[in-house]
């Protein structure tokens, strides 16, 4: 799954989970940390109250009085005016006795106040120890790491940034467009594919034009001499010698003929030429195309209309007609047609290797040295174009060819 999703959205995903886990673990170090303090504040007032009541009897001087304060971090709250209001609105945090005597700790806001009691004496006393800064040195720490990590985060959307434009160029490049080029000058990684797709579109471009030159220069000086010797077999008297003179030459422009639509269906910007047509005038078009006698062919068809580029499916069409009839045993082959698919039936033997070894150029039976070797890869382009399917299976000693077109 992981590897299905975009480099963005992992993260995304992964820097929300660690900001998430970043501010989780904040949250619970800072209560953990408040309930500590919070404990080792009362062990200290317990301390201090303490020794203060176990000397309350002993009458220490003031001298020495103020030097525990001090030293304690306390101060007396000398009007009572002030206790009052303290124990009537202060929260108890922590009471407790001791063989001393009482004390209460008292909250109002952020201050804290001790009460001790002690067989009539009584004393109030502030903390004025400075707050504990360590929880506001970890979340200026957690800040600042915060703000490290969106910056890491934008850095690093930032430098992969460029992937999406490569990813946009690749996209052009495979709808067709040649001329595209991405202009990203680093040195890096994403630079070097930058340079590499570049190098790639450079060399693909030489080679298509070297193979479109090469293929339109064969099929003109080829189109010349078939031509000459064309209109040369006209002029024989007629005999066994010519007809097969007159094959040979229209299976030589036949062959150029399906090699000019291999140079068309292969390029990129070739887009077929849809409308609503019928099946009926579908096939006759394929058998107009196909030179062979009719009355080998049995044809079964709903009255049914598909949307489709009619030429290239007759021309699909003729092809598998053809090889049905060129390599079943009885020269014959069925039609069987709706809205849904076309199948194409002949008697024979079952293919030796799958149907896939069959749909690449120049591949055929080794037995069976009667064509070229193309039909089924012109087949195979055209359907691709038209987003149709070729499927192949064997029944009852019959070869079964379908176009499944839904």
């Amino acid at each position: 799954m992981i590897r299905n999703i975009s480099i963005n959205t992992f993260l995304n995903v992964l820097f929300a989970l660690v900001l998430s886990l970043l501010i989780t673990a904040l949250f619970f170090f800072i209560s953990w940390d408040r309930e500590r303090q919070k404990r080792d504040d009362i062990s200290r007032y317990q301390l201090i109250s303490n020794a203060l009541l176990s000397t309350a009897q002993l009458n220490p001087s003031k001298e020495e009085v103020d030097r525990f304060y001090k030293n304690s971090k306390v101060k007396p709250v000398a009007i009572n005016a002030n206790r009052l209001l303290i124990l009537s609105r202060g929260k108890v945090i922590f009471e407790g006795e001791s063989v001393y005597g009482r004390m209460q700790i008292f909250e109002i806001g952020d201050n804290r106040y001790i009460y001790l009691q002690r067989y009539g004496f009584n004393l109030m006393l502030k903390d004025v120890k400075s707050k504990n800064i360590r929880i506001k040195v970890t979340i200026l720490v957690a800040i600042l790491i915060g703000i490290l990590f969106i910056f890491l985060y934008i850095a690093i959307r930032r430098k992969l940034s460029p992937l999406k434009k490569i990813n946009r160029k690749i996209l052009r490049f495979a709808r067709g467009d040649m001329n595209v080029k991405i202009k990203y000058k680093s040195d890096d990684e994403i630079g070097q594919i930058a340079q590499s797709f570049d190098n790639a579109i450079y060399h693909i471009k030489s080679l298509i034009e070297s193979k479109n030159l090469f293929m339109r220069n064969m099929m003109h000086e080829l189109k010349t001499p078939i031509t000459k010797g064309r209109i040369a077999v006209e002029m024989i008297e007629d005999s066994n010698n010519k007809k097969t003179l007159i094959r040979a030459f229209d299976r030589m422009n036949q062959l150029i003929g399906e090699l000019a639509y291999i140079e068309r269906l292969t390029t990129q910007n070739f887009n077929p030429e849809l409308k609503e047509v019928s099946l009926d005038e579908i096939i006759e078009k394929s058998l107009t195309l196909l030179i062979s006698n009719r009355d080998k062919i049995s044809i079964s068809t709903q009255n049914s209309k598909i949307l489709t580029d009619t030429k290239l499916l007759s021309l699909a069409l003729k092809n598998l007609i053809d090889n049905a009839i060129k390599y079943s045993e009885d020269r014959k082959a069925s039609i069987i047609a709706d809205n849904k698919s076309i199948k194409i039936l002949s008697k024979g033997r079952s293919l030796e290797h799958p149907l896939e070894y069959y749909l690449e150029p120049f591949t055929q039976e080794e037995k069976r040295q009667k064509g070229f070797g193309l039909g089924l890869y012109i087949v195979n382009n055209i359907l691709k174009r038209l987003e149709y399917k070729l499927s192949y299976s064997y029944k009852d000693g019959k070869n079964i060819f379908e176009i499944i077109l839904k």
